[in-house]
């Protein structure tokens, strides 16, 4: 979603006269957009900004804006501790970018963190009709109801909202006439989707009816989002991709409750079975989060073996990282040192099922979406259907094209590939 908001950002302020560059050292504006979930991400925007003070003396009509969640749940904070900031702009109101850049070119700061009555893709710069690369994040919902205990996104991202399927559709249209022939589906609760009336479910078979769209995908899912019909659409699209991320977080009711996750394990393991019982060949992945405070040795036992039973090709695995403002925060965290054990005996279990998932490809057919060349000669790079990168030599023609190839060797976290001609 950071991707996507990213783009449309850039979209925004090329209306004001503006083009990208790869070197700050040339800018006019750096803006830096941000991510909240995790201590780790809100701390490395200050070591960031730091960075550019070198810059900024150089060239002193340079503006810095902050925008994202952590502008949302800081605001005027991040303009005290670094003042060489001139706009902070929340997730929700980076439609008013060009008002907010006109104000700073006066001399004085913008800031925006506000959650506006008017939708802002209403709002936004229509997309440039550029030729662009062969996949793109199409944004289709905002914010969660969910409030877990540990998670920041309802206070930086708000109440769960739905673009309507009609403006979703009419995007995707336009992407796909740029050259688009895979489009990511995104949400903080993707699943939880209702601008259509049959749901997420809905929106996706109306989008496979696009004919030059061929690969459908979305991510972050809910499990007690997981309706029925899209399971079914799991087993019945057929542009919709065997990948799917189904976050769990901990394998232990006890924690799980803790964390106001509104599933229980037993929930979760039903959920699987019905989608790979919709499609058996569908690779899940997962997110999980170890040392949440109270999580005692058996909580975290009961990880380990939802792990073992359900078996991911991918995961995401974490140490709980307190976030100010979340009900977890208040609560007194584990002994660091043993939850950076657990992390490391978790994300061994999960690497060793990633690697015995890719070594089970060797010798299988799968479809190739090439999005770049590699760094050897005539190497292009792309993406299978289960999500895995694989790389094989090919004739530069078939970039953006989808290939059949036959796996030949498995990496550390790719796949080698021969063309099937």
């Amino acid at each position: 979603m950071n991707v996507y908001d990213s783009e449309r950002m850039v979209e925004t302020l090329e209306g004001q006269g503006y083009i990208q560059t790869d070197k700050a050292e040339n800018a006019d504006m750096i803006l830096l957009n941000t991510c909240h979930i995790r201590e780790k991400a809100a701390d490395k925007i200050y070591s960031e900004l730091g960075k550019f003070k070198g810059i900024k003396s150089a060239n002193p009509n340079l503006k810095i804006g902050v925008a994202g969640c952590v502008a949302q749940a800081e605001g005027a904070e991040i303009i005290r501790r670094q003042p060489m900031v001139d706009l902070v702009v929340g997730p929700q109101s980076y439609h008013k970018l060009p008002q907010m850049e006109a104000r700073i070119q006066t001399g004085a700061r913008a800031l925006d963190t506000d959650f506006p009555e008017e939708d802002k893709f209403n709002h936004l710069a229509a997309r440039s009709k550029a030729k662009r690369g062969p996949t793109a994040f199409l944004t289709v919902q905002e914010g969660c109801d969910k409030f877990c205990a540990f998670c920041v996104v309802p206070y930086t991202r708000g109440s769960e909202v739905s673009r309507p399927a009609d403006l979703v559709f009419s995007e995707a249209c336009d992407l796909v006439d740029r050259g688009v022939r895979e489009i990511t589906l995104l949400g903080q609760n993707v699943n939880a989707y209702n601008g259509h009336r049959n749901g997420l479910s809905g929106l996706i078979w109306q989008l496979s009816e696009i004919k030059d769209l061929e690969r459908i995908r979305f991510t972050t899912s809910h499990p007690n989002d997981m309706d029925a019909a899209l399971i079914d659409a799991h087993g019945k699209c057929t542009k919709l991709m065997p990948y799917l991320h189904l976050p769990v977080q901990s394998g232990s009711n006890r924690i799980l409750k803790m964390m106001n996750r509104k599933h229980t394990r037993e929930g979760y393991f039903s959920v699987v079975d019905s989608i790979r019982d919709a499609r058996p060949d569908l690779l899940l992945s997962s997110d999980f989060i170890v040392g949440f405070p109270g999580e005692t040795d058996e909580d975290f036992s009961d990880t380990l073996d939802l792990v073992r039973q359900v078996g991911y090709g991918q995961a995401y695995s974490f140490k709980y990282s307190s976030r100010p403002g979340t009900p977890a925060a208040e609560k007194v965290g584990i002994d660091p040192i043993l939850a950076n054990e657990r992390l490391q005996e978790l994300q061994t279990l999960l690497t060793s099922q990633q690697h015995a998932v890719q070594a089970s490809m060797v010798g299988r057919e799968v479809s190739v979406l090439f999005e770049k060349k590699g760094r050897s000669d005539g190497q292009l790079i792309g993406k299978s259907e289960y999500m895995h990168a694989v790389h094989a030599v090919a004739p530069e023609h078939m970039l953006g094209q989808i290939i059949p190839v036959r796996i030949t060797k498995n990496m550390t976290n790719s796949l080698t590939a021969e063309i099937i001609y």
